[in-house]
């Protein structure tokens, strides 16, 4: 956090000081949500959350060597106090970034593939400057913030992830952290149960380019019909990505090995150059071009853009990571999270892999998709199926029996288990040596616990 005293915080913020004994005292950590990992200098933020009030732990955070806390009642520690605490942090947001000088802020959103995007950016940017980006998934109100505040000052590139649950949402996100670039990936069903549509879900998305100066880059896939229109929505440089001819930055020549790791010809105004992907799973194509082309925008050559994606890998847990027991079986966890669509390419991912191999398919539920859930759990199975899939195991009390019956209908060997010890067990004695197995599902169905216990198992 660029170094502020907690009475220039009040200030900024329209708080009011208590129990400070010096308003001059400096914040030079990082703004922190959890008492747990408060660093020397930090300002502790406390919510009063659904499971636990922050204000409770606040006193032990400026033992821990919090400078301060951020809060909205007296908490027995030097505190700043505002009536909103959230308002007060996207307040304090919007200030540093207006004060950051020589930064590129890139923001990233999508109906999937954002996490996997920015790690991607993360480590091909590099090659250009300091790069700072989002840890883990923190793309919301609260995420942004936690970012903003950590970059470092000798940055050149900082890389938000910007999620969205519905209409206004990145606009809220983008006023407290303007961006210079703005990239779009995608427009799914992910998330469809909130926003209403797809036609809905891409208004939002929208948001993002249209947050733009005439200054900014925007930077759309020009392979989704839902993506594309947004040129028209911003006053931005507008460059496209995609396999199409009228992309930009494009991608030819695709192929995919039998470890699932795609290969592809780089095209960019400034030349041609192959990349081959360490990551799994065709889908990545898409998200390696849309960093491409803001590598190309920054002055990266395309031999150098072609160099660092072809190095770069999952640096984030539970997005298709790859692990080889010693019994010869193979899990790819893809558990963090899974939409239709990412759904979809999973299930590709796994049959590209196959090389001989069975294959099982292990799918917890998705949320988030309104009425239309059961018919596409339905579809994931019977598309499951088509592929070649041998044994889909669908794990859930709910949708998940529709997932099933889409397996089942298409002739796969279907299990259905309601919960992940069950689908341990049936595991246990269900795998054999050489199989390969993915486990994919939204995070709320509690499948990243499975994974371990399948990596765990046999030795």
């Amino acid at each position: 956090m660029q170094p502020m005293s907690l009475g220039t915080i009040a200030e900024v913020v329209d708080g009011r000081l208590e129990q400070v004994p010096d308003a001059d005292a400096i914040v030079t950590g990082p703004l922190v949500v959890d008492s747990r990992k408060v660093t020397p200098g930090a300002l502790f933020v406390a919510f009063d959350g659904e499971r636990a009030d922050g204000h409770d732990y606040a006193a032990g955070a400026v033992a821990a060597g919090a400078a301060g806390v951020l809060g909205s009642r007296p908490c027995g520690a030097p505190a700043v106090l505002v009536s909103d605490v959230l308002a007060a942090l996207a307040k304090l947001t919007r200030w540093q970034t207006a004060r950051m000088r020589g930064v590129t802020r890139i923001g990233v959103t999508g109906s999937s593939g954002k996490t996997s995007t920015k790690d991607l950016f993360a480590q091909v940017l590099a090659r250009a400057g300091v790069t700072h980006a989002t840890a883990g998934s923190q793309n919301n109100e609260i995420g942004v913030p936690l970012t903003v505040a950590s970059c470092p000052a000798d940055a050149r590139f900082l890389v938000l992830e910007m999620g969205a649950r519905g209409i206004g949402h990145l606009t809220y996100l983008t006023d407290m952290a303007p961006l210079d670039v703005a990239v779009v990936l995608n427009v799914g069903a992910a998330h469809v149960g909130e926003f209403g549509s797809k036609e809905d879900t891409a208004k939002a998305k929208g948001e993002l380019p249209a947050s733009l100066t005439a200054h900014g880059l925007a930077v759309l896939n020009a392979d989704d019909a839902l993506v594309a229109p947004m040129a028209a929505r911003t006053s931005a440089q507008v460059v496209f990505f995609g396999r199409c001819e009228t992309a930009q930055i494009r991608a030819t020549d695709v192929s995919v090995d039998e470890g699932g790791r795609a290969a592809f010809l780089l095209t960019t105004p400034a030349g041609q150059a192959r990349v081959q992907l360490q990551l799994l799973g065709e889908h990545h194509v898409s998200n390696a071009l849309a960093v491409a082309a803001v590598a190309h925008h920054s002055g990266l050559a395309p031999a150098e853009i072609a160099d660092a994606l072809s190095h770069a890998v999952a640096s984030t847990g539970s997005r298709m990571q790859r692990h080889d027991r010693p019994d010869g079986v193979t899990v790819i966890d893809d558990a963090y999270n899974a939409n239709p669509d990412s759904m979809a390419a999973a299930l590709r991912a796994l049959a590209a892999m196959r090389a001989g191999r069975r294959t099982v398919a292990v799918l917890g539920e998705m949320r988030e998709l309104g009425a239309g859930s059961a018919g596409e759990h339905r579809t994931v199975g019977a598309l499951a199926a088509e592929l070649g899939t041998d044994i889909v195991v669908a794990v859930g009390d709910g949708d998940a029996a529709h997932t099933a019956a889409g397996a089942r209908d298409g002739g796969a060997q279907t299990h259905l288990v309601t919960n992940r010890q069950a689908a341990a067990r049936l595991l246990e004695d269900l795998l054999r040596p050489g199989d390969l197995v993915i486990v994919k599902a939204s995070l709320s169905a509690g499948l990243q616990a499975l994974v371990k216990d399948l990596v765990a198992a046999p030795t």
